[in-house]
């Protein structure tokens, strides 16, 4: 949409004729792409980095923290690339808040600049490239991912970039296969979303493709993903499977089923609802316009993993995210052409769809984003109609879920500290802690105070749990179980008293008024009874 005066100056035939192909003046190695790129990545990095702390850590974080101590090929609920990263950067600078947040900011940036080469990559211009990185930039559920740290924030760079590398092959570049092969393997390595993203790309090269499949390329690049994720399959057999198994359970206990109406709505008020005619005009460019026909097979990608994810109606509405920089990019350059005899009236209207989309982000802005204290947060909310929610079968209180697991992690190790400070000498010589849940786990690792061993059966905790009893005296003879009831401890202790409770204002409320118990001559040792302890979910 946005002509800008290098579009302008570019040829009708050089734009159109050539579908796909990139002018000189517009390329990513051109001053002004270059300039607008590093422009919009590096907003994009300074926002996040000003609001590092936001309300607190979150759970997942304290139990990322907790995967560091446990290098691994993989975990029950995730492959083992972000972990890796984490531990590399944490062992050189530490484990605050700060340092654990800039990873997440570093990968936003990195995917607005992905998208802005892709935009340049499919013909687009300085203007269609601030067009496509606007979008990227306000996107409501991209400014939560790029938050908090997660195998997510990894993940929406690694879909970009393959699909820049993807749309690259398809328009000449053969050589970089091997490239696209490496993009997938790592993105495996980091969450195994990426197989629905090669599902796309083979369903694409099928349908839009064959001749490609007909070289040594593609080929190559699925044996280089293969042998990447590898490890990761072998570390799966050895232990008989348990990210199926926690696939398994999570769908069918702890997600909330989604209609298909419901879940594309979900899409336009996740990825802003001023983007949709955008990303909509990025699938028409790809898949109808004669123009865009040597880059064909990327279009594909969208539609076949959406289908992917209603076929299984318990799908999160970010699973589908990754694929948006693509649509964003090729829906900016398909606007950008269809004003290209109209240059003046594409630049105001293109200006005047910036400023639109960059006012009305910052307005969602703190409905994704920590921006705001929490009572002034649930004012603005309920002024612009949002109410708390949670994609998961779980109660919500006065936050939605994404914000409430900021909140109560320090209350709640100070709740458990008491109580083990507490206990005698001898009870403390031989007490384990259990917790229901890793985010407990975490919080305990984080905010503890020397500790007795934590325990947890929830997802990779419970694989860690017996080398943590092997490495250490407990016994489990006292033990300070966080959570329960009282009648199911009586099942299997001879002595359980209520030590204390942990409170929190604004966590969820599953997490409030958890009560404290010091169980005491168990009927089974630990080890007998660890088995049964297990949930993943």
């Amino acid at each position: 949409m946005m002509a800008s005066s290098s579009e302008r100056g570019t040829s009708r035939r050089a734009l159109i004729s050539r579908p796909g192909a990139i002018s000189k003046e517009s390329s990513f190695g051109s001053l002004p792409a270059t300039r607008w790129i590093l422009l919009f990545a590096g907003a994009k990095l300074i926002f996040h980095l000003l609001l590092l702390s936001g309300y607190g850590i979150f759970r997942d974080e304290l139990y990322y923290l907790d995967c560091t101590d446990h290098l691994a090929w993989g975990y029950v609920d995730q492959p083992p690339l972000s972990i890796f990263i984490l531990w590399m950067v944490t062992s050189l600078f530490g484990e605050s808040l700060g340092v654990i947040r800039s990873l997440a900011a570093i990968a936003g940036a990195g995917t607005i600049a992905v998208t802005g080469w892709t935009t340049a990559r499919l013909g687009g211009g300085r203007g269609a490239q601030i067009l496509a990185m606007t979008a990227v930039l306000v996107a409501p559920s991209y400014l939560g991912m790029n938050h908090v740290y997660s195998m997510n924030s990894w993940s929406l760079l690694i879909w970009a970039t393959a699909m820049a590398i993807f749309v690259h092959t398809l328009d000449g570049g053969r050589r970089w296969w091997p490239a696209l092969g490496v993009v997938l393997g790592l993105g495996l390595l980091n969450k195994i979303d990426v197989l629905w993203l090669g599902a796309g790309i083979g369903v694409g090269l099928m349908l839009a493709g064959r001749h490609h499949l007909r070289s040594r390329g593609p080929w190559i690049a699925s044996g280089i993903a293969l042998l990447l994720f590898a490890p990761h399959v072998a570390w799966q057999i050895r232990h008989h499977w348990p990210t199926l198994e926690f696939i398994r359970n999570a769908s069918a206990e702890k997600m909330r089923t989604v209609a298909p109406l419901d879940y594309l709505v979900d899409q336009v008020l996740t990825m802003h609802p001023l983007s949709l005619p955008m990303w909509v005009a990025g699938l028409v460019f790809l898949l109808v316009l004669p123009t865009s026909r040597r880059v064909r097979a990327a279009g594909w990608i969208y539609p076949s993993v959406l289908a992917i994810l209603l076929i299984n109606s318990t799908s999160r509405t970010g699973y589908l995210v990754g694929t948006y920089p693509l649509l964003f990019a090729a829906g900016a350059v398909g606007l950008s052409r269809a004003f290209a005899r109209r240059p003046r009236l594409g630049v105001a209207l293109g200006s005047a769809w910036v400023a639109v989309l960059l006012i009305s982000g910052a307005a969602l802005a703190p409905l994704a984003l920590p921006v705001l204290h929490v009572e002034s947060y649930r004012e603005y909310a309920a002024f612009l109609g949002e109410q708390p929610s949670t994609e998961e079968n779980k109660e919500v209180g006065s936050l939605p879920q994404s914000f409430a697991d900021m909140h109560g992690w320090e209350e709640l190790a100070s709740a458990v500290q008491e109580v083990v400070d507490a206990l005698g000498p001898e009870d403390r010589r031989d007490a384990l802690v259990f917790v229901g849940n890793y985010g407990e786990a975490g919080a305990l690792r984080r905010f503890g105070r020397n500790l007795p061993p934590v325990l947890s059966g929830h997802n990779s905790h419970w694989m860690w749990g017996p080398q943590i009893l092997e490495q250490t005296n407990a016994t489990g003879e006292v033990t300070v179980v966080l959570g329960g009831s009282r009648q199911g401890l009586e099942q299997r202790f001879g002595r359980v008293e209520l030590a204390g409770r942990s409170s929190c204002r604004y966590c969820m409320p599953y997490e409030n008024d958890v009560p404290i118990w010091v169980a005491r001559e168990p009927f089974e040792p630990i080890r007998v009874i660890w088995p049964g302890v297990k949930h993943y979910d």
